[in-house]
């Protein structure tokens, strides 16, 4: 696996009940890169973030996160330690917003060890302002940050977003599109599931749509379905 390449997928498949979800994905991630993932409602773009994220098994193929060909155990075991799934809703726990970014802080720190780092998110997201308010009463776009910021914490080599800018009002499109640019600078791969290209633009590297199961480039920025008849033969690409 080249340096630069933090995932491989290959010539893998779902199925639910006698639907044929995904067939034949293949796909690199690469470090520092962005990748837009579009399709119609049901095209199975959030069953493919979360196969991505180890949180559901493909049905067949091969994933792999440089070990090789493993078992599907392993391969999820790598992926949960190395890629987050952020969902369109972010879940927020009961508490403040300092205890949620605090959840993402391994065990093994101090108290003045987390306490720096959780400042340091803070200062990043630009929560000092609510870290003492409830999580439960966040707007959309504050919940947002708050999932970013513990991704921040986490970092992850590969971050899976679903529609992360969905429902935001201009300012926190703005404020998010910011905090993607900059986890991406870290070297970070980014997929995001999401039907609003032009306010991502700047952030996307590759755009590719799934349509009927399979993933097709398209043009920057022009996610739309295809017909059958448009579709070349199932392709390997890198974001």
């Amino acid at each position: 696996m080249k340096d630069d390449i933090l995932l491989t997928v290959r010539s893998v498949k779902k199925r639910f009940g006698r639907r044929e979800v995904l067939r034949e994905i293949e796909l690199d991630l690469k470090s520092g890169h962005c990748l837009q993932l579009g399709g119609p409602n049901g095209a199975g773009k959030t069953t493919l973030l979360r196969i991505l994220s180890g949180l559901e098994r493909p049905d067949q193929g091969l994933i792999d996160c440089g070990d090789g060909r493993i078992a599907w155990k392993r391969i999820r075991r790598r992926l949960l330690e190395q890629t987050l799934y952020l969902h369109q809703q972010p879940y927020m726990f009961d508490g403040t917003v300092r205890y949620n970014l605090a959840y993402a802080l391994p065990n093994r720190l101090s108290a003045n060890e987390r306490e720096e780092r959780i400042k340091q998110a803070m200062d990043w997201a630009g929560l000092e302002p609510i870290r003492n308010t409830s999580a439960k009463e966040l707007s959309g776009g504050e919940r947002q940050r708050v999932s970013l910021a513990r991704a921040w914490l986490r970092q992850p080599r590969m971050l899976m977003l679903d529609e992360p800018t969905a429902n935001l009002d201009r300012e926190s499109r703005r404020r998010t599109l910011n905090l993607l640019t900059s986890l991406k600078e870290t070297g970070m791969s980014l997929v995001l599931a999401s039907h609003d290209p032009l306010h991502l633009s700047t952030l996307i590297d590759r755009c590719l749509l799934l349509h009927e199961g399979r993933l097709v480039e398209t043009e920057p920025f022009k996610i739309m379905p295809l017909s059958p008849s448009h579709l070349p033969s199932p392709m390997r690409f890198t974001a």
